[in-house]
């Protein structure tokens, strides 16, 4: 989510000092209403007019229009049978596909609003949202306690990018980087550990999802994947081994996991950026069964997986991966068979600066497959606009009113299994 350039990064000064990087970047749930009020059910009749929430097209400029005061939402087209999401509006039933970001250590008034609206997934957070344990624990009991008053009754989605070594948010666990755990004397304790220790680490403040391991099998030393040591190495069953590892220990403290960056990353070259450039991954459709994607085969039980920016040509030539339906539904829902929650990289990435503004992007990715719609641009409007692109093209039929139930209540399972 920043160039390489700009890498590493610092969390904070004095004792809490930590080199960063960015990532390229799961109770019982509490049922819907037995009778609920059709003016915010999805089990109301189809063809409401989505009153003052209904925001302009896709293409328009943003931000999105603001709501109309006093003007009741829009209620869901009707479903064969309940789900999770009954009782949603429609901004609330897309916002369950957002995970927002904001800038500086304290979360506007605009998010806590989005929030106890019931019209987020979840936040991740940065370097530049932490300055001490203590005070990211305080913002994180805020943010709960906003979702809290929501009609949402299942946590938040608080995540971070807590890999180890150079890419820590947060002071703490785990102290070594991938590539120093594969060439340790015991690799798979040294993974277990470091799964544990991150899982920790996240809990001790109130996060809930890790945004790791990294699954990317480098190609080259010093390439783009491997120049931050993000990679366990260059043998595909060895980073499957120890990815496995990791997302076990580190989802025993109840902190979910999430694999990336699929199908994979290891063969970018040094300047490969998807944070910065479109990017093209040519190799065979055999490497990237044999080498790329197999870690994904053996992270069973992984509760996300991140898809990446990059063109890979010998799967689809023409989209981004996370882009794709081919890459998503049919290489790792398909092929691969992941059933839990896929999550886009930054939708704010370069590598998509031909696919339109964030409405757009947001509807592409939607339409490929993709669950969670990560907008990490430290900019609440990101959010806003994505949800309302998502509210335009579901009422507008332009996604499929069953498959856009289907991922919020991925969602919402992963959300009721977490604290």
């Amino acid at each position: 989510m920043y160039s390489a350039a700009k890498l590493p990064t610092v969390l904070a000064t004095g004792a809490l000092a930590l080199a960063m990087v960015s990532c390229q970047s799961s109770h019982a749930p509490t049922p819907g209403p037995a009778n609920p009020d059709p003016a915010r059910s999805i089990w109301s009749a189809p063809g409401g007019s989505g009153g003052g929430r209904v925001a302009s097209p896709s293409t328009s400029t943003e931000p999105p229009p603001t709501k109309a005061p006093g003007t009741p939402p829009a209620p869901v087209p009707s479903v064969p049978a309940p789900t999770r999401s009954a009782g949603l509006t429609r901004w609330q039933l897309a916002g369950q596909r957002i995970i927002y970001s904001y800038p500086g250590l304290t979360p506007p008034a605009s998010l806590m609003r989005i929030i106890r609206a019931g019209e987020a997934a979840g936040v991740i957070f940065f370097g530049e949202n932490i300055a001490s344990t203590a005070q990211i624990t305080s913002v994180i009991a805020q943010l709960r306690l906003a979702q809290a008053q929501s009609p949402v009754h299942v946590p938040l989605l608080l995540m971070v990018d807590q890999e180890g070594g150079l890419i820590r948010r947060l002071p703490g666990a785990p102290a070594l980087s991938e590539k120093r755990i594969g060439q340790s004397a015991d690799p798979v304790a040294a993974a277990a550990a470091a799964g544990t220790g991150a899982g920790r680490t996240l809990a001790a403040v109130g996060m809930n999802v890790n945004l790791a391991p990294v699954l990317d099998v480098y190609s080259t030393a010093g390439n783009f994947i491997d120049q931050y040591q993000r990679s366990y190495s260059a043998n595909p069953d060895t980073v499957a081994a120890l990815g496995r590892a990791f997302i076990t220990a580190q989802q025993r403290t109840g902190v979910a996991a999430t694999a990336k960056h699929f199908p994979g990353l290891g063969w970018a070259a040094t300047a490969q950026n998807t944070d910065t450039r479109p990017v093209t991954l040519s190799q065979s459709l055999a490497t990237l069964r044999g080498t790329d994607e197999f870690p994904y085969s053996a992270a069973v039980g992984v509760d996300l997986v991140m898809v990446s920016w990059a063109i890979y040509p010998a799967l689809d030539p023409n989209r981004p991966a996370g882009l794709s339906p081919t890459v998503v539904k049919q290489e790792l829902r398909g092929r691969i068979g992941f059933t839990g929650v896929t999550v886009t990289d930054a939708l704010e990435a370069g590598a998509l600066a031909p696919y339109g503004n964030t409405g757009q992007r947001a509807v592409a990715a939607a339409t490929a497959g993709m669950d969670l719609i990560l907008c990490s641009a430290r900019d609440v409007s990101q959010g806003e606009a994505a949800t309302a692109a998502l509210v335009n093209a579901q009422t507008g039929g332009q996604l499929d009113t069953a498959g856009f139930i289907a991922a919020a209540d991925r969602i919402a399972e992963l959300r009721a299994r977490l604290h």
